[in-house]
Order: structure tokens, then C-alpha cells, then sequence
């Protein structure tokens, strides 16, 4: 473990898998002096000070913040906005203020104007994840090998966004700089429109009267669970995703309904050649994947602590 901490006091705000897998594996690599979390609700904070894994567990959102050389919003990009309005009087000269919201337009014209001159504002989206929700439910090694993506507004102190990714980086992540607006048109095709689909299909299975649910669960084949294992994510979540980030989910949806509608000239006609074609193409991009570290066989669950102290890139 690198004990070295980049900060004296991070304070976290909301605590589920992402605030809680910051915490823990900010803790378990020595990376500040002091962990504070706080939660919007009573009950979320009480299980927070039973797990023992932050130093202290605050009321509200202006205790938390108060001294802290970086905070960290983990919460629906929805909520940025008003919390960030909330901690503003409240943030120490020189503090870094973040997030980890996987829409950074909104979050950016949201967060900016309520934000001190003062303090510097990086936004910052963690390209990792489970279907798993709540205090229980992060982890030290989530952000191994996974993308995080800084998108600091024009003018930003480097100073601060190198202290960011340094932090990141001993998370385990790779860290990666875009305008907030390219973060948005890469993440609706990777992330957002994926999670439509499968949101869709899904729905759509629950919906066909001839299949009871029973059937649906019991024969579940490998596509379809995965499609379940993604449709079982945070709704408030994802509601605020779709609503930020309309622009760019759209224009890629429409993008989706061109090439599926060619897809279903192709079978109405038979025409196994395009069908073949459009397949190999796409076993290509999924064998790629693969072969740059950034999926495997293995579950994400238990991946080594091994590169978490390797310095930044």
C-alpha cells in the first residue's frame, strides 16, 4: 500500500456502490487523512457508521464538506445542481469539487454557477459499475482497469486536475481528459443507449402475455440475463442519465433505428450474407474489447489489488 495520502480530508457525499468503492479503496491505499461521508437518508447513514469503512459519518451535506480538500458528489446527476448550491458557502478555499455523474454537460451548466471562484471544479465520471445499489454494495476493487473520465471547464487549475487523476489513478483507474460534451456523445453510444435497449428488451419480455413469468425467468439464456443484469440498475439513476444527457441519446437512438431496420430488411429477405457480414464485424469490436484489458471471462468481483499503487499516467 501506498501510504502518502493527496489529501487531507475527502468528503463524500451519498454512499452507494461508487461513494462506497471510493472509500473503501481510498482507505485501503492510505489516500487521505480523513474520510467523511454523509447520506440523504438516516437509515443509509446509520449502516455507513456500523460498516466502520469512513472515518466519520456527518448529518448534512455542509457538515461534511466544511474543511475538506476534496469533495466528492455521488449522487443522481439530477441532485448536482441543488447540492452543490447547498455546500458552496460552506467549501474551504482551494477545495476540489467533483462528481461522479456518466452525463457531464448537464452536470457542468447544473454545478458551475453555484461553485465559489475559489474552489476548483472537476468533474469526473467513473466508467464502472454493478446492477448493485446502497451502502453494502461497493467495493475496493471496482475501479481496477476502469476508465475515469475528467472533464474540468475551460480555464481550470491543471494543479487540481493533476491532484484528481493522481487520485484516481492510485484507485486503480485509468484516467482519461474530454470537453464534458464529448464525454456525452461517447458515453450515449457505450453506456446510455446500451441501457436503453436493454431497459426495452427487458420490458418487452414482461410484457408478452403468451410467456408467463415463470418461463421468462426459468429459460433465461445468456443474452437475456445479461440484459436483465443491466436493467437492474439504479432507476432514479438512470432517469436523471436519459433526461441530461436527451441530445446525444437521441441522435444515437436514431442511429440504432437505421441500422436495426436494415438488420430486418435483411432477415424479411433472407439475405444470410448481410446477416454474416454485420455479425463478424461486431465479433470483431467484442473480441477487442477483450484484447485491451477492458473485459474478460472473469467476474468483477475479487479482480487483484496488484496495480493499485503504480503511478500516475
Amino acid at each position: 500500500m501506498n501510504a502518502t495520502p493527496i489529501f487531507k480530508k475527502v468528503a463524500l457525499i451519498g454512499f452507494g456502490l461508487i461513494g462506497g468503492s471510493i472509500a473503501r479503496a481510498a482507505r485501503a491505499q492510505g489516500l487521505a487523512g480523513e474520510i467523511v461521508t454523509t447520506a440523504r437518508s438516516a437509515k443509509t447513514r446509520a449502516r455507513v457508521a456500523e460498516l466502520g469503512i469512513v472515518d466519520r459519518v456527518a448529518e448534512t451535506n455542509a457538515e461534511a464538506v466544511r474543511d475538506a480538500d476534496l469533495v466528492i458528489l455521488c449522487i443522481p446527476v439530477g441532485a448536482c445542481g441543488p447540492v452543490a448550491r447547498e455546500i458552496a458557502p460552506h467549501l474551504k478555499a482551494g477545495a476540489i469539487v467533483s462528481d461522479v455523474g456518466s452525463v457531464k454537460g448537464a452536470v457542468v451548466r447544473d454545478m458551475a454557477p453555484h461553485l465559489p471562484a475559489s474552489a476548483h471544479f472537476v468533474p469526473a465520471h467513473p466508467v464502472a459499475g454493478t446492477e448493485h445499489s446502497g451502502p453494502d454494495s461497493g467495493f475496493a476493487e471496482l475501479f481496477i482497469n476502469r476508465w475515469c473520465i475528467l472533464t474540468p471547464p475551460q480555464g481550470t487549475d491543471p494543479s487540481a486536475v493533476d491532484r484528481l487523476r493522481a487520485f484516481w489513478t492510485r484507485l486503480g483507474a485509468r484516467v482519461e481528459i474530454m470537453t464534458p460534451d464529448h464525454h456525452d456523445m461517447v458515453l450515449a453510444i457505450t453506456s446510455h443507449l446500451p441501457h436503453l435497449i436493454a431497459y426495452t428488451i427487458v420490458g418487452t419480455a414482461d410484457e408478452l402475455g403468451q410467456v408467463t413469468s415463470s418461463e421468462v425467468i426459468n429459460f433465461s439464456a445468456g443474452g437475456f440475463r445479461d440484459f436483465t443484469r443491466i436493467a437492474a440498475s439504479d432507476p432514479t439513476m438512470w432517469r436523471d442519465v436519459f433526461l441530461a444527457n436527451k441530445d446525444a441519446v437521441l441522435e444515437m437512438l436514431g442511429t440504432f433505428n437505421e441500422d436495426l431496420s436494415k438488420l430486418t430488411r435483411a432477415i424479411r429477405r433472407g439475405d444470410g450474407e448481410a446477416l454474416f457480414e454485420h455479425f463478424t464485424r461486431t465479433r470483431a469490436i467484442r473480441r477487442g474489447i477483450v484484447d485491451i484489458g477492458q473485459d474478460s471471462a472473469a467476474p468483477d468481483f475479487g479482480r487483484p489489488l496488484a496495480n493499485l499503487t503504480r503511478e500516475p499516467e
